[in-house]
């Protein structure tokens, strides 16, 4: 019999402390452990986890390591591994709520014609968050809401779960794997090793539409987001920015809706209004989407020439 869950949970030199509250609160799930497997995928740890980790208190539970660096290939071993009808990637800073599987089975039920969906994210800080960062948390997939919601349309992103704790089908998480192997440069935009680019998750959930399926946002969905302090720092947060505004641009490209590069540009009066309204760090995180969106558009113009 098909089990109806796979967890699949990447990991890359993940701190210890964090992934045992994530595997606790796994073994805490509502949903019976008979309904449920356990995917730790290694994507090339220092240490292998197979020696730290245990899993088995869990009977349906697997290490599988993956030496090829990358969130995306670290996923897309899980689903070549998974066996199940519909995958939940919960990644190693993520603590579920104890009735998260419970619920995520039970949508996948209700509403047969979404194929990919989240919930919601709560963030617990390491240490306060100052001030000035507040503007720019909601880079750290924290999303939280009262109602639920979906669409079928893609750049939907009020309906596009985040990676964190997303929950896709098979048939839509297989399709994803294809257009991966038939453009491997999809592979880039999600983390690899200290690089933060992004949006993979997206483009997974996306493909959900590609099938003729939605995407949707539970509000019974809820899990934890573990946040450490290196993660509000100035710098991280800079180059968060960059990688995202990277990413966006080359993820609409691959899937065909590219504005034009003119759309992005920033004048430099606008620029300087930044800086003189709202001081230097609006201005400096401003400058840093911009150079995320230049960088992405001299690579897409790399793309074309070589396909000529």
């Amino acid at each position: 019999m098909q089990l109806p869950l796979s967890i699949i949970i990447c990991a890359h030199n993940p701190r210890r402390n964090y992934l045992e509250r994530v595997l606790e609160a796994l073994k805490y799930q509502t949903l019976s452990k008979d309904f449920w497997e356990i995917l730790l995928v290694d994507n090339a740890s220092d240490r292998p986890l197979a020696l730290e980790i245990d899993l088995s208190w869990h009977p349906q539970a697997r290490h599988i390591q993956e030496e090829q660096l990358g969130l995306t290939a670290a996923r897309l071993r899980g689903i070549r591994e998974a066996t199940a009808g519909v995958i939940v990637f919960v990644d190693d800073d993520n603590v579920l709520d104890s009735d998260y599987l419970e619920n995520a089975w039970q949508i996948s039920k209700d509403f047969p014609f979404i194929g990919a969906w989240g919930g919601q994210i709560k963030p617990e800080f390491e240490v306060p968050p100052p001030c000035w960062a507040k503007p720019y948390l909601g880079n750290l997939a924290i999303r939280e809401f009262e109602r639920d919601r979906w669409s079928n349309l893609t750049e939907q992103y009020e309906t596009t779960p985040c990676g964190a704790g997303l929950c896709v089908r098979k048939v839509v998480a297989q399709k994803y794997s294809e257009l991966v192997h038939k453009n491997p440069k999809r592979a880039s935009m999600d983390r690899k090793g200290k690089m933060l680019t992004s949006c993979g998750d997206s483009d997974l959930a996306f493909t959900a539409c590609d099938i003729g399926l939605g995407t949707g946002l539970f509000a019974s969905l809820k899990l934890t987001h573990l946040i450490p302090a290196n993660r509000l720092k100035e710098d991280y947060l800079l180059r968060l920015v960059e990688g995202l505004a990277y990413s966006q641009i080359i993820l609409a490209y691959f899937r065909g809706v590219l504005m034009p590069q003119s759309f992005w540009k920033s004048s430099k009066i606008y620029s300087l209004y930044l800086f003189l309204r709202y001081g230097l760090k609006t201005y400096s995180f401003h400058q840093a989407g911009i150079k995320g969106k230049n960088l992405a558009f001299q690579e897409i113009k790399m793309l074309e020439n070589a396909a000529m």
